[in-house]
């Protein structure tokens, strides 16, 4: 009996790693410990499949997923918990292939609707999403979307041209769509945040910002793809980036009218940052979450009119609209009376708030020179209390 006993605790393996401002923890048995040394095929890829389905995989699976209610993880940061996961089981480094089977099966085995394809040698994972997605190598399977989750990890595949063939293999309890939306931000611990310094002048008086930041909203967001600009404009900050930011904004704009206090988080948002495009900054077009924006030392007109949103919506909670020209994207605001060029929408009048330098030193309701006769798309319209938030 007791080497029964000591024969299962030797077979019982522990994990732990650091995932924000916890350490998660598992076990695994033996069971769970599939290699994959047969070269990349569909046939093997099912094989593998059978062998981990027999083993005691579903504790892994609660532990994950009960994680994942407690802490309300959206589907972005669940995938980079079962990342975490995975390379603790089998690191990536050894053997990219069975890595990325572990990640496929711990998702599918939550739930997720997921595929695995073949390319030239390459393993791609795909998972189903029903957003509209950019910068994503995808296929569709039936009507369904498959967005690909490791394309960052083949960086000279041609994916338009490259025959890539789909494994056939069923999971029956991969049924639900992935989502992209970014809705809360973990916590992480206060002491992985460095202080930044930030300062602007309005109205002749020099203001100076000491905002907490944290490396880690950098690696969070790496391979994050182009999303709606709702989903966009609607990523918060970190729980002591915020704190150590809208207190200080609330706190000088005492006294300010609505029309100042906006004024001065347009020109905050227009003059603390140094501009560059993206081109220029990544070599690619990239979306920087407002918190990003604050820890960059460049942005560009995306990044600044999703920080602007997201202070003038946190601070006055206003409606708004995003304006996308052809190569430009600014903010208007509805305010209880219009200010300057209005632009009416579905029957509303909103005053635009240009949150990027231009040549021209621009007031609330000015439209830079250039703009003024370009047409221009509504992107997003936001109403504070309305259910399409």
């Amino acid at each position: 009996m007791f080497l029964s006993l000591l024969k299962q605790e030797v077979k019982a393996q522990n994990f732990a790693f650091q995932f924000y401002d916890e350490t998660f923890n598992f076990s695994t048995d033996a069971s769970v410990n599939i290699p994959f040394e047969d070269g990349l095929s569909s046939a093997s890829i099912i094989q593998f499949y059978h062998r981990l389905n027999k083993g005691n995989y579903q504790p892994i699976i609660q532990t994950l997923t009960q994680y994942k209610e407690k802490k309300q993880l959206n589907d972005w940061f669940y995938y980079q918990l079962i990342r975490k996961t995975a390379q603790q089981i089998s690191p990536k480094e050894d053997n990219y292939e069975r890595y990325t089977l572990y990640k496929w099966f711990l998702l599918a085995k939550s739930g997720y609707d997921t595929k695995l394809a073949i390319g030239p040698g390459q393993l791609l994972f795909y998972v189903w999403s029903d957003e509209d997605i950019a910068d994503i190598p995808y296929y569709l399977d039936g009507n369904k979307q498959m967005m690909c989750l490791n394309f960052h990890d083949y960086k000279h595949a041609d994916y338009a041209k490259d025959k890539i063939i789909p494994v056939k293999l069923n999971v029956p309890e991969a049924t639900k769509a992935f989502s992209y939306k970014v809705t809360q931000i973990p916590d992480f611990k206060p002491e992985d945040y460095r202080e930044k310094q930030l300062a602007f002048n309005y109205r002749q008086k020099a203001y100076h910002f000491k905002i907490k930041l944290n490396a880690d909203i950098q690696a969070i967001f790496k391979n994050y793809p182009g999303v709606t600009f709702e989903s966009y404009f609607n990523i918060p900050l970190s729980r002591e980036t915020y704190s150590s930011l809208i207190p200080y904004l609330k706190h000088n704009l005492k006294g300010m009218s609505q029309k100042k206090g906006v004024d001065y988080l347009m020109r905050f948002t227009r003059n603390a940052f140094l501009y560059e495009n993206d081109e220029q900054n990544f070599g690619k077009e990239k979306r920087l979450s407002p918190e990003q924006t604050l820890f960059q030392e460049y942005s560009d007109c995306d990044d600044r009119a999703a920080l602007f949103f997201y202070l003038v919506k946190e601070i006055y909670n206003l409606p708004m609209i995003a304006l996308l020209y052809p190569s430009h994207i600014t903010m208007a605001v509805k305010f209880d009376k219009p200010i300057g060029e209005a632009i009416e929408y579905k029957g509303e009048k909103y005053s635009v708030c240009e949150p990027t330098p231009q040549r021209k030193d621009l007031k609330i309701g000015q439209i830079a020179p250039e703009f003024q006769h370009q047409n221009f798309q509504v992107v997003y319209q936001y109403h504070p209390g309305s259910i399409n938030n």
